[in-house]
């Protein structure tokens, strides 16, 4: 079960987002497969492998597996055998139904008789209902529940279906705990999110499928850097269709555009996928995605090592959404800028963790606590006294995951963020022209 103290702010939470990313047209974006992970595969990928399907918990969207997807493939499975499987986890019905329906997709599309299955969070309630049923269960080889639930023995009727169970005695948002009839895995001082992304968690996995350690945990550098993604709305995950997608080239020391024109520029499907497109060795990039009739995003990203086809552009999410009336707090100023922090692959703790924006100091007890599991940072001038005050901003701090600081932004400036020893530069976007800008590390 969640831990109790957080039950009820999950909750309040609602139908909030997780985590919290002209030249010629490029080619339009070819059909994808139902994830938008997949993409085809090398000549020296294992094309007999199960194809894998990953469900993210509350809150969240698929790529919450982008480093593990990097993984499998650099350790010999193919890109489109790699599926993540979106949904709403706040305002949706019908989970098992749609995953199922999903799962057949993947059967059909790769002509495999099985997947392996893996569940993170929520996602891990789903994997156990899932398998609750014996046709259900069938179609799945093996299972692997990660940051969620304790249960009372494997999943499957009879707890016939194989299962790896990684959970942190750490881990302040999902009590876990070990399995009777499970492979356990603990992976101590690993925070609710690092247990699904982590170096550790990823060996456990696969060699939970293929019997045998990787190879490496290690992200390696490809010479493709092939990049791709899916634009949908915070929370929901409803994709985002229609949308332009601009790509520019940045100066990592200033966060400020190389040039006025797009390196790349895509249109999201109706599925909100977008892509792909190469991205060169050493470089910073800024996507800018403008919703049809939405505010406009700035998201900046650090260089990309290795192929990436699950970088997500999430977009304000409708208004009468608890999600969006929350949001839509955020200032409408061209007196300001909006900063948006997200920390992808961890949590930031006080005591464990360093996150400095402008020279304002984050990771404190009241903005990192480690039972917040803080992940996404919302940063502004809250007090509308052009002033960086460092108290809280909003009712961010009410939710778990999120933090809200009053810190001012000239509009025009550069904002500089370093996250243990990783700094990041972004220009800062006049809020109300422009809208919001996020910087998100991996």
């Amino acid at each position: 079960m969640m831990r109790t103290a957080n039950i009820s702010r999950i909750l309040l939470a609602g139908t909030l987002l997780l985590a919290l990313g002209c030249k010629k047209k490029d080619d339009a974006t070819p059909p994808a497969p139902p994830t938008g992970g997949g993409g085809g595969g090398g000549s020296s990928c294992e094309a007999q492998w199960l194809p894998v399907v990953m469900c993210h918990g509350a809150l969240a969207s698929g790529d919450t597996w982008a480093g593990q997807a990097k993984r499998m493939v650099q350790n010999g499975y193919c890109t489109d055998r790699i599926f993540v499987h979106d949904r709403n986890t706040v305002g949706g019905s019908g989970h098992v139904a749609l995953l199922d329906a999903f799962i057949d997709q993947v059967l059909a599309q790769t002509g495999a008789a099985q997947v392996e299955l893996v569940g993170h969070s929520a996602g891990g309630g789903l994997g156990y209902d899932y398998l609750a049923d014996a046709g259900r269960a069938a179609k799945v080889a093996h299972y692997v529940h990660i940051g969620s639930s304790a249960a009372a023995g494997p999943a499957g009727p009879g707890g016939n279906v194989p299962t790896l169970n990684i959970w942190s005695p750490d881990d302040a948002i999902a009590s876990g705990g070990n399995i009777n009839g499970a492979v356990n895995v603990q992976l101590p001082g690993q925070d609710h999110y690092q247990v699904a992304t982590s170096a550790e968690a990823f060996a456990a996995m696969f060699a939970f499928f293929r019997g045998q350690a990787p190879a490496t945990t290690d992200l390696v550098a490809d010479g493709a850097r092939t990049v791709a993604g899916r634009a949908v709305t915070f929370g929901e995950n409803e994709p985002i269709s229609g949308a332009p997608v601009l790509v520019f080239k940045t100066d990592p020391a200033t966060g400020m555009r190389l040039s006025n024109e797009p390196a790349h520029s895509f249109t999201t499907s109706t599925t909100g996928h977008w892509g792909p497109f190469s991205a060169e060795a050493n470089t910073w990039y800024e996507f800018e995605i403008t919703p049809p009739g939405g505010r406009r995003i700035h998201y900046y990203r650090e260089p990309f090592i290795a192929s990436d086809r699950l970088v997500y552009l999430r977009t304000m999410p409708p208004p009468t959404s608890l999600a969006g009336i929350l949001l839509s707090s955020l200032p409408t100023d061209d007196a300001q800028g909006v900063l948006t922090v997200f920390t992808a692959s961890q949590a930031v703790e006080a005591g464990r963790d360093d996150l400095t924006a402008n020279g304002t100091y984050l990771a404190t007890p009241t903005f990192a606590p480690a039972s917040n599991c803080t992940i996404a940072w919302f940063l502004y001038d809250a007090n509308n006294n052009g002033q960086s005050e460092g108290t809280a901003a909003g009712l961010f701090g009410s939710f778990p995951f999120l933090s809200g600081v009053d810190l001012f932004f000239v509009p025009g400036g550069a904002a500089e963020v370093t996250l243990n020893g990783r700094t990041m530069r972004a220009r800062n976007w006049p809020s109300a022209s422009e809208g919001i800008t996020v910087l998100v590390f991996d």
